[in-house]
């Protein structure tokens, strides 16, 4: 499904501010996969993320999707592939706009532009049902600014939004860490039955190493731009926080106790 292959990226290169992110990193993403990603700050995790997803283009290497070579495609032409929700509720909608108007834009993503009603009376059912499983009440507030939302409705929409046209490939990052408690939970438990019912694949940058043990079928823990674990299966199943928190203890520097506090 995803295939990464000797990726590499430098910011400011050739500057004093030069800055290597990625470094020379191999990966293969099987068709439904639900890999969880950890590493501290800095680690690589969100430029990883927009390399597939076209916000950046790498120094060297080569991005395939679905056996598809996209290095080079320019974001707007990768959107047809891609679902992605970002970890600031208010990326992934647009403020001014109502629901039913943001939900009929996810709809039309990666298609071509044209002529037509933004909402039809089909799609503004259509757009009731899917968000009715969100069980929050928003089915009939379709004509609402999704400016006057809370974070984690906003959050949940988006979700949805996401997957509306059932990506390739879904991007996740770090989608509930701004969230509260309580909705970060809910968000977390609409992310699993979305993924599990539509057979998604998946990648999802996570902080908290609870969350990235129990969810999904695979790990993969950066550091310092490169992977420096990735674990499936059985091997998963059977790892703890300490068994990770042990993996960055075997590195060198002083990054190693700011992680046991970040990775939580």
């Amino acid at each position: 499904m995803l295939q990464i292959t000797n990726l590499r990226k430098v910011f400011n290169e050739g500057s004093i501010n030069e800055m290597v992110a990625i470094r020379s990193i191999n990966c293969l993403v099987e068709k439904g996969d639900f890999i969880t990603v950890i590493g501290s700050n800095g680690a690589g995790k969100s430029t990883l993320l927009n390399l597939v997803a076209g916000t950046f283009t790498p120094n060297e290497g080569d991005i395939f999707i679905s056996g598809e070579r996209v290095t080079h495609w320019p974001e707007h032409r990768r959107a047809a592939y891609i679902g992605r929700v970002f970890q600031n509720p208010l990326s992934g909608t647009c403020a001014t706009m109502t629901i039913e108007e943001n939900f009929a834009l996810a709809g039309n993503r990666g298609k071509k532009p044209g002529l037509r009603w933004g909402v039809t009376r089909r799609d503004h059912k259509a757009f009731q049902e899917k968000i009715r499983l969100l069980g929050l009440g928003l089915e009939y507030r379709l004509k609402d600014r999704v400016g006057l939302l809370s974070g984690g409705q906003r959050q949940s929409l988006t979700l949805l939004m996401a997957t509306l046209q059932r990506p390739r490939i879904l991007l996740l990052d770090e989608h509930t860490a701004a969230l509260d408690p309580p909705t970060a939970a809910q968000v977390l438990k609409l992310t699993q039955e979305l993924i599990q019912e539509m057979g998604l694949t998946s990648i999802m940058v996570t902080h908290n190493m609870r969350h990235a043990l129990e969810l999904g079928n695979r790990l993969v823990m950066m550091h310092g731009g490169k992977i420096i674990l990735d674990v499936a299966g059985e091997e998963k199943r059977r790892l703890t926080v300490q068994d990770l928190l042990n993996e960055f203890a075997k590195l060198k520097g002083d990054a190693v106790a700011d992680d046991k506090m970040l990775l939580i």
